[in-house]
């Protein structure tokens, strides 16, 4: 495709429509592409909006836009949206945990973000036409994990629900519990990690990072189950406030990122260890809040396999949760 170009009407050319010059020179371009140019004021006569039966006259400037060679698609690419299979459809209504009228909790996947964005096709929104279950509403998303955090993900499933859990979030009446392996053991057995958080952007992308200046509030409560000496330790984490990376931002300010947080932690998030998963050790393990048809909710995922194995390498035994 050529860049900008601007054209000198030459005397072999005057009185000629303009929409006829262009079937002479670009006869590739089509009379749909060319009305569109034409429209949207790309292609200018001396520097002003032009028609396609306009008469040339010798000496007029003809700006020309981006025009595609011969042969070439003058359609912008089309960006498809990705479609699950029932394959996927199938493996996430496995990890359904609980479902009523109301109220549908999955055991979401590390590695599966709950929405799209730049670089992100597949996510779990574009999959929740087949979470329905026999019902005619799409379950709505009403809070949100990071794509590499496994573990209970709430979704309503009809408005009056998505109101009332949304309003139950934004107030901070859901408890959410979440366990994580971190480097190290914190000086402190249990405490109140208060740090305010600002998204900051860089040459490597848009990072969370402490900011007592710009930062929004963001308390995370910690207490320590277990731990292998100084090598890691694994905590229960009550996030306060809901900021993004909140959990991973303040485990790294402390000094114990979590393990395989590359991001936040760099290579001190990943200990040469071979039996340890090569992903983040966070998972929302539990979440209780009011249910939007009364009474409470209370559901919990049990960790995944990999990282079971994780917390098994260290030798930390369930038995310290309780």
């Amino acid at each position: 495709m050529s860049g900008v170009q601007h054209v000198t009407v030459s005397a072999g050319d005057a009185d000629m429509r303009l929409d006829r010059w262009f079937l002479k020179e670009y006869p590739h371009l089509g009379h749909g592409r060319l009305s569109k140019l034409l429209r949207t004021g790309q292609i200018r006569l001396d520097g002003k909006r032009c028609k396609a039966g306009d008469r040339l006259v010798a000496g007029q400037d003809l700006r020309l836009p981006p025009l595609p060679e011969p042969g070439e698609d003058p359609r912008p690419p089309i960006r498809r949206e990705w479609v699950p299979t029932e394959s996927d459809l199938d493996d996430l209504a496995q990890r359904m945990i609980h479902m009523d009228d109301a109220v549908l909790v999955l055991d979401k996947p590390s590695g599966l973000a709950v929405q799209g964005g730049t670089g992100t096709e597949r996510h779990l929104d574009a999959m929740l036409d087949g979470l329905m279950f026999g019902i005619n509403d799409r379950p709505r998303l009403v809070h949100r994990l990071d794509r590499d955090t496994s573990g209970v993900l709430v979704l309503a499933r009809n408005r009056t629900a998505a109101k009332a859990l949304a309003q139950c979030f934004k107030g901070r009446e859901a408890e959410k519990t979440y366990w994580a392996l971190v480097v190290g053991r914190p000086e402190i057995d249990e405490g109140m990690i208060n740090l305010p958080l600002a998204k900051k952007g860089g040459q490597a992308g848009e990072k969370v990072q402490v900011d007592h200046d710009e930062g929004l509030p963001a308390q995370t409560a910690y207490r320590i189950l277990d731990s292998a000496a100084r090598t890691a330790s694994w905590l229960e984490l009550y996030p306060q406030t809901g900021r993004t990376h909140q959990l991973r931002v303040h485990c790294e300010a402390m000094g114990h990122p979590i393990l395989g947080d590359g991001k936040y932690g760099g290579s001190q998030a990943f200990p040469d260890k071979k039996n340890l998963a090569r992903r983040l050790h966070l998972h929302a393990h539990r979440i209780r809040l009011p249910h939007p048809d009364g009474g409470v909710l209370d559901v919990k995922a049990v960790l995944p396999g990999d990282l079971k194995a994780s917390w098994d390498f260290f030798g930390f035994s369930m038995d310290s949760a309780k």
